[in-house]
């Protein structure tokens, strides 16, 4: 059989592409004023908006569990030896940890490779489609994998936020910083690099905010694929202005605009705008 690939929740991924490549997601768990509910199976991202954003309910966000991802790996193994498991970076949350540990679980029945893609979001649902692709050509596990860990550094993620409070509240900046930028107007230019959050620069408005966007996009020579990031309430006149630049820079690439998930917005909050870059120029047929 195939070898079999699993992601986590926080992966964006069309539907028919999941259904299409036989992909398995594990749920992330997001609680809601002490509510639990599973990231994509109970709780879609308007209800999270709803929920959070309008009722000002606070959320919270925990990985799924080793014997969640214990179950996923068995029944997988009922017709596969093989398994790819591919997860947001593990900087960021445990999922990475909890998937090796349930691997480790299955040693002599299945093998399993878990690997930690450093990213998220729609960085991961590339990785994690990638993957899925090769495995529906018929490539070898050890063939993926190489394939999966050699595209790692080739995705881009830069973003600015407009509220602190959740990268605080997440434990991504400090809460003197988060108290002193919001006295100061200061949004801060973040990138993911090596799978942690890290400040690029402070820019005080968003129409700074957007240029430094498009200067860190214009900064590549070619690009494979180059997506808009976006938050609940980020203004469409925004994402316009940034979709016309990029026309301007790469006219041959259509540029999807993609929103974030639940597990991600509770970390980032609604007005954060960014950007996606994948710059290989090959890919698996």
């Amino acid at each position: 059989m195939n070898v079999r690939v699993v992601t986590d929740s926080t992966a964006h991924l069309a539907p028919d592409v999941v259904r299409a490549l036989n992909i398995s997601i594990v749920p992330h768990h997001i609680l809601i004023d002490g509510r639990e509910y599973l990231d994509g199976v109970d709780l879609t991202e308007s209800d999270f908006s709803c929920l959070v954003y309008e009722q000002g309910q606070d959320a919270s966000t925990q990985p799924p569990t080793v014997e969640e991802f214990y179950t996923v790996y068995r029944d997988l193994n009922q017709d596969s030896s093989e398994i790819v498991s591919i997860h947001v970076s593990e900087v960021l949350s445990d999922t990475v940890e909890n998937a090796r540990q349930a691997a480790g679980m299955l040693l002599g029945r299945c093998k399993t490779v878990v690997i930690d893609s450093q990213t998220l979001s729609m960085g991961l649902g590339i990785l994690v489609e990638t993957a899925a692709r090769a495995a529906a050509a018929g490539q070898s596990l050890e063939e993926i994998v190489r394939t999966v860990r050699g595209l790692v550094p080739q995705i881009y993620i830069v973003f600015f936020s407009e509220n602190l409070e959740y990268l605080e509240r997440g434990g991504r900046i400090g809460q003197a910083q988060a108290l002193l930028g919001t006295m100061l107007g200061i949004r801060p230019f973040l990138t993911l690099e090596e799978g942690e959050i890290r400040p690029m620069e402070k820019v005080r408005t968003r129409e700074e905010a957007l240029e430094k966007l498009v200067e860190f996009v214009s900064e590549f020579d070619t690009v494979e694929q180059l997506y808009v990031i976006r938050g609940s309430f980020s203004p469409r006149e925004e994402i316009d202005l940034l979709l016309e630049r990029f026309k301007l820079l790469f006219p041959e690439l259509t540029v999807p605009v993609v929103s974030y998930g639940p597990v991600v917005a509770a970390h980032i909050g609604p007005h954060t705008l960014g950007v996606i870059v994948y710059e290989r120029a090959e890919f698996i047929a």
